[in-house]
């Protein structure tokens, strides 16, 4: 066992940021608040110890089966609704104390939306402490022995602790002391507020096990609150004005020289109970901002911090005092932060300054969720994306429990009323995402090179003097060894001093015999001492020189060992490295196979689509082709019926020509022949001659040169001779039908009950089938159709009309008439009267000899026609009777 020499100065350990290539996840923790109501229906269902279910209640949309699709979320674990506030405690909160007693810091914070129990988790209510008290009332169990007098351990403005000695400490006792106008007596000081008072029940206390005994602690508090992105102090002193308030002056944020954010001017008070540190925690509880809405009576409306800071420096060697070196101050914090809860302003019913509040708080959580994908996304893909700290008071204050200065615990608080189903989804999402993140582990800090055992060696030898004293009742040298004081307590005790007698020669002699006696034999032990101490000194020499021989073995050995160590770092770096690398090409492996899982379905769909739309074209090109043969059928009947239709109508526009022709001949013809009539006077008239019908030619196309002249075009002279004188036998129309053109075939329709065969008018179409009616076999041998109806007009007129039509073929093989004109004939019978002559020669004119107009004795039979077009093969002739 090594042992310490007084008066020789300990080595010294500069502090340096802890870091470590071990790195630990962030431990996420759900809570489940039992309903309000005992008719709600429940969302979430705990399936075990690390899992829930969420379920989706009715009305809410689907996934895209079309049906309800049930969440399974797994955490480190999950604490029901019968789960105590003493188990919660055990498992989130004290493995994070009891880092904070060996010089580490934590960070521990509640998360959910509003009215979740956020705050009744972190704070708890009287009987039911929450992780707060808890925390503090097991940190004053463990280290109330060993906490150093108040002012001992001293905060500068730059985050960072002073020391001082008991004198200073008193004095500064008594300084502040005396600043206070009305002193608090020890009564007052103590007495709990009835709202936090029986936090916890006494069989619920908790004591950590990792004191260090040798070490001195203290322990100082602090509480802001983040409100619309700024920070304030709740424990600031300000002078209450009722006429003119002035409101909090806002903190900001500063990096001490280790580079840990804090918050600049912050008050922190230092406690010596768990109960001073409640009601300083009560005392800024009561300045916090809380509002009440429809979903909360008593609404966060900020973001609370509460700041646990652990100083601790160890003892010197005489295990007495605390050693005074800045250098071996270690301080370490665990903080507690309370979120106020994500909501929507369509449901809390916000309006004008709690719209805004939640506005800000929604963003803040916003920005940490942004800096925790970022974190996750930088771990897993090994990509250096800068992490948006700063965008948030939040964030920016805890960047360093990120970074590797501590343990980081999230407790995610749900409700499971279906009304919040969808806030508390993405606060599952958020909180799947936080588990993936990894914290770099602290380091131990490190060991003071002084003996331990010191303070209960020191606390030993002060009792045994007390008791020796007692028992012998002498004093003591202090400026004489320790080892001298002890041998002298070894001498003889000296007789009684009572003297019963002035004249007593007995005692003090007797007295004055002892005391040389004990000044011989001290004076002999102290000779003694003096020589054992001279003849130990080389010893102790040689003792030394072996010793820091040995101790240069020892440092080249821990030389070797830092070296050792340095390539164990090392490989351990290069395997973690490796490790990571693996992780990430496994989960880019996991990937690449669900993409190529949905690759490959994709590609069996547009495979199966593409044969349906194969099959399809293969049916639409069948379709197609079947669809061009029966419209190439359709074409061709289409083409011949309209090649028929065409020659039908210049055959009928021809034989209109030709009538027309035939018409202003025969006109010519009697013109001329009245007029050469009329210039031979005298002439015989001649008989009657009857017209008879020709064909008209037909037109032929010529070429201009063989185009007869102008003059040969001119109508022949008329002779002179006056054309015979017309009788008043009234004009006939007699038809006849030549030869059909193209060879068409006829069935001529003449019922016997509305006219007689034979009479005028009447058309005659040759090569034609005669039938009273119309029958199967008569229809299947012709191409054409007439009925011929005649009767007697209104004005007494005897008129015939032809209706025409085509005969056509059925599918069933049969034949149908489809009706195309209509032609009306109709006789008019004229006297002409006779033309007087003037008697140029002194003659009379008789009636008989008289002359009749050119108009009158122009006798025209005249067929009218009704109906769009003359049929093909009828032929209109008129001839003067």
């Amino acid at each position: 066992m090594t042992r310490q020499l007084k008066g020789k100065t300990p080595r010294r350990h500069p502090p340096k940021k802890p870091s470590s290539n071990q790195t630990d996840p962030v431990g996420v923790y759900c809570r489940v608040r039992p309903l309000g109501a005992e008719d709600e229906e429940c969302c979430i269902e705990v399936i075990s110890s690390t899992t829930i279910q969420m379920h989706t209640p009715e009305g809410f949309k689907t996934n895209r089966n079309g049906e309800y699709k049930e969440t399974q979320y797994s955490f480190k674990k999950v604490f029901g609704v019968s789960v105590s506030q003493m188990e919660l405690f055990e498992h989130v909160a004290k493995p994070l104390v009891d880092d904070l007693i060996r010089g580490k810091n934590g960070l521990l914070f509640t998360y959910g939306v509003t009215g979740s129990g956020k705050t009744f988790t972190m704070t708890g209510s009287p009987g039911q402490g929450g992780l707060l008290p808890r925390s503090l009332d097991m940190i004053f169990n463990s280290i109330g022995p060993y906490q150093a007098k108040r002012y001992v351990f001293k905060t500068d403005e730059k985050n960072s602790i002073e020391i001082q000695t008991e004198v200073d400490a008193l004095l500064e006792r008594q300084r502040r002391d005396n600043n206070l106008s009305v002193p608090k007596t020890p009564s007052t000081r103590l007495k709990a507020d009835p709202e936090i008072a029986d936090m916890i029940k006494p069989e619920e206390t908790s004591k950590s096990d990792g004191v260090d005994d040798d070490s001195s602690y203290s322990v100082f508090v602090s509480y802001v609150e983040i409100y619309n992105n700024y920070i304030y102090d709740l424990l600031e002193e300000t002078q209450e004005d009722a006429i003119k308030p002035k409101p909090p002056q806002s903190k900001i944020l500063r990096e001490d020289q280790n580079h840990i954010m804090y918050v600049a001017g912050c008050l922190e008070v230092e406690v010596k109970s768990a109960e001073e540190a409640f009601q300083v925690f009560w005392r800024g509880q009561k300045k916090r901002k809380v509002a009440n809405t429809r979903l909360n009576r008593e609404s966060s409306r900020s973001h609370s911090v509460f700041i646990i800071k652990l100083a601790q420096a160890p003892l010197d060697a005489d295990g007495d005092n605390v050693l005074q070196d800045k250098n071996q101050i270690s301080v370490s914090q665990l903080c507690l932060v309370d979120l106020a809860g994500s909501e929507r302003t369509g449901r809390t019913g916000a309006e004008g300054t709690r719209i805004r509040e939640a506005g800000n708080i929604n963003q803040s959580l916003l920005n940490l969720r942004t800096c925790i994908e970022i974190l996750r996304e930088n771990q897993m893909c090994g990509t250096n994306k800068m992490v948006p700290y700063r965008d948030s008071k939040i964030t920016h204050l805890f960047k360093n429990y990120f970074d590797g200065e501590g343990k980081v615990r999230m407790v995610v608080c749900v409700n499971p009323k279906t009304d919040d189903y969808e806030e508390t989804l993405l606060v599952m999402r958020f909180a799947e995402m936080t588990q993936e993140v990894e914290v770099a582990r602290p380091v131990d800090r490190p060991i003071c090179g002084f003996t331990p055992g010191r303070r209960h060696r020191n606390q030993a030898f002060k009792d045994e003097l007390s008791r020796r004293l007692e028992e012998r009742g002498g004093p003591i040298d202090p400026d004489m060894p320790p080892a001298a004081n002890t041998l002298i307590l070894s001498l003889p005790s000296l007789p009684s001093c009572e003297l019963t007698d002035p004249h007593d020669d007995i005692t003090l002699p007797r007295l004055i015999e002892a005391l040389e006696n004990r000044q011989r034999i001290k004076q002999m032990l102290i000779e003694d001492y003096s020589k054992t101490a001279n003849m130990m000194k080389p010893v102790l020499q040689e003792l030394d020189t072996s010793l820091i021989s040995k101790d240069n073995f020892i440092q080249e050995q821990n030389g070797k060992l830092i070296e050792k160590d340095k390539i164990i770092q090392g490989n351990k770096a290069e395997i973690e490295r490796l490790e990571k690398k693996t992780k990430m090409q496994e989960h880019k492996i996991d990937i690449l196979q669900k993409t190529t899982k949905i690759f490959e379905d994709d590609k069996r769909s547009l495979q199966h689509e593409l044969e349906t739309r194969e099959q399809r074209l293969q049916r639409e090109l069948s379709e197609k082709r079947r669809m061009e043969q029966r419209m190439h059928g359709v074409i061709s009947d289409t083409q011949f019926k309209w090649e028929k239709e065409c020659e039908r109508r210049v055959n009928a526009l021809q034989l209109e020509m030709q009538n027309k022709l035939w018409v202003k001949d025969e006109k010519l013809k009697q013109l001329k022949a009245i007029v050469t009539e009329s210039k031979t006077p005298g002439r015989p008239e001649p008989p009657p001659r009857q017209t008879q019908p020709q064909p008209l030619p037909q037109p032929q196309h010529q070429p201009r040169s063989q185009r007869p002249s102008k003059e040969d075009r001119l109508p022949p002279k008329r002779s002179a001779s006056p054309s015979p004188v017309p009788t008043t036998t009234p004009v006939r129309l007699l038809h006849r039908c030549s030869r059909s053109a193209g060879g068409e075939k006829w069935v001529d329709h003449k019922p016997s009950s509305s006219m007689d065969l034979g009479t005028v008018l009447q058309p005659v179409i040759p090569n034609a089938i005669q039938v009273s009616a119309p029958s199967e076999k008569a229809l299947s041998k012709c191409d054409r159709y007439v009925l011929t109806h005649q009767e007697v007009a209104s004005d007494g007129e005897i008129q015939t009309k032809l209706i025409k039509g085509d005969v056509i073929k059925t599918r069933g093989g049969g034949q149908a008439v489809q009706f195309t004109d209509i032609e009306t004939l109709k006789q008019e019978l004229t006297t002409v009267p006779r033309r007087k002559r003037k008697s140029s020669e002194g003659v009379s004119a008789s009636g008989d000899g008289a002359l009749t107009d050119v108009e009158t004795r122009c006798s025209v039979a005249v067929a009218m026609r009704a109906g769009s077009n003359l049929g093909p093969g009828l032929e209109h002739h008129a001839v003067t009777k």
